[in-house]
Formats: structure tokens, C-alpha cells, sequence
């Protein structure tokens, strides 16, 4: 795959998900240019990537610093091809234990930040007459842990704006919904970190997959550089699972 010449916008990508994402397409030959909240992370990041990276520190909640960040990677680089909504953030609340202000965090960045970049990155694509929008959702959008009620409630809605936006600007605009499972991501180190017996939980995670593991987030970060290029050109609209068969098994997760 090819994107000399070519520009990705890409959320929450100073690091997890976000920075494979990078990398594969800064390999490829593309502009990598990186919103996020983490000024420290994100230059550090960039300035590893090499000359085509551009870190812009973003909150992509607020609309006016992701209309400034736009303008900005479009003034650096002369265009936007392909645009990540990437960033996201995990709350562990089931409906009832959910604060109002903890379901607004979530919505504000899972949700409403994907729309505004997309809203923001589109009109640059359609000067291309070319662009696809990935929106990252997740293997919850199809099967639910327990106690993360606000995340997969976006996870899913995110799915839904994959379809509208695929309708609404085709056949010039794709959008594609990539479905991770469990990737091997700072997030989840910290999570396991945290409970009470970190390498248990982190083999039973690995064997909720019938591969006995995690993603890399390199792994995502090639299906969706495909799902971009010209090879992946037909596929709109749809979301696509990326989970090493998370879910697919009755009776639970894989025996060692």
C-alpha cells in the first residue's frame, strides 16, 4: 500500500490504537498529522515519526479547536485524504452508577469529537474528490462486558454514523467502522495494573480470544491503512471485526 502524497488525520493518536495507526501509515509514505490532548506524549511521538508528522494539541469536543486544528493540518500539509476518529475514553459504570457528568465525558469524546472531525475533514475531501472516514468502534458494539455502559453505547452509535456518512457522501467518501477486541494498548496495561492480581486478569483476557492473545496495535493500525486504500475501495458502510474471534464461542473464553 502506497499514501506518498496522501494526508491522515488521526485522533487520540499519541499513542494505543491511535499511534499503530500512525505508524503504519507514516511507513507507507503518508502525512501523518496527530490531534490529542497529550502535548507532552504527542510531540515526543511526531518528532520520532520523522518530517511528514504534525502534532496539533486538540480537545475534539470543542468544536472551534477542532475548526482551528483542521485548518491548521490543511495549511501544513495542502490536504486531507483520510481522517481516524480514534480517541476515546472508558468509564467503568454500569447505567445506574453513571454520573451525568461521567455519560457526558464519554459521549463528548467517543461521540460528538467523531462528528466533529468528520464534520470539519469532510469538505477538505471533497476537494479531493477522495476521502474515507474510519470511525474506531469496537467488538462491543456486538457484545457487552459488564460495568461500561456509556462506552458501548458510543462504540454502537459510532457504527450507526458509519452508515450515514457512507450513504451521504458516496461514491466519492467512503466510511468504515473497524471493531477491535482486546489490543495491547497503554489503557489496558494500566487497567490490569490496577485490579487486584494483574497477570490473571491479563490471561483471561488473552483467553477470551480464540488466539490465546491480544491485537498489537500495529494489527489495527494494517486494517485500517487497508480499508484506505485503493485495495479496500469497495468496501462502505460497514463495520468490520477485528477481535482474533472474541465472542463468536459459546461456553466463554478459551482453555489453555
Amino acid at each position: 500500500m502506497s499514501f506518498t502524497n496522501k494526508t491522515v488525520v488521526i485522533t487520540g493518536g499519541a499513542k494505543g490504537i491511535g499511534a499503530g495507526c500512525a505508524n503504519v501509515f507514516y511507513q507507507d509514505g503518508a502525512n501523518v498529522a496527530i490531534l490529542d490532548v497529550d502535548d507532552k506524549t504527542g510531540p515526543e511521538f511526531v518528532k520520532k515519526l520523522g518530517d511528514r508528522a504534525l502534532f496539533v494539541k486538540c480537545d475534539i469536543s470543542n468544536e472551534k479547536e477542532v475548526q482551528d486544528a483542521v485548518e491548521k493540518i490543511y495549511g501544513h500539509f495542502g490536504s486531507i485524504h483520510y481522517l481516524v476518529n480514534n480517541a476515546g475514553i472508558l468509564k467503568y459504570f454500569s447505567v445506574t452508577n453513571t454520573s451525568v457528568e461521567d455519560w457526558d465525558a464519554v459521549m463528548n469524546v467517543n461521540l460528538k469529537g467523531a462528528f466533529l472531525c468528520t464534520k470539519h475533514c469532510i469538505p477538505h475531501m471533497q476537494k479531493n474528490n477522495d476521502g474515507v472516514v474510519v470511525n474506531m468502534s469496537s467488538v462491543q458494539a456486538f457484545v457487552a462486558q459488564t460495568n461500561v455502559a456509556a462506552y458501548i453505547a458510543t462504540k454502537s452509535a459510532l457504527i450507526g454514523l458509519t452508515r450515514s456518512i457512507a450513504v451521504d457522501y458516496a461514491p466519492n467518501i467512503r466510511s468504515v467502522a473497524i471493531c477491535p477486541g482486546g489490543v495491547d494498548t497503554p489503557m489496558n496495561r494500566d487497567a490490569f495494573r490496577e485490579s487486584p492480581n494483574p497477570e490473571v486478569v491479563r490471561k483471561e483476557t488473552e483467553n477470551l480470544h480464540l488466539n490465546g492473545r491480544m491485537a498489537t496495535e500495529e494489527e489495527i493500525g494494517e486494517l485500517v491503512a487497508f480499508v484506505c486504500s485503493e485495495k479496500g475501495a469497495f468496501i462502505n458502510g460497514q463495520p468490520i471485526r477485528i477481535d482474533g474471534g472474541l465472542g463468536i464461542k459459546v461456553g466463554g473464553s478459551k482453555k489453555e
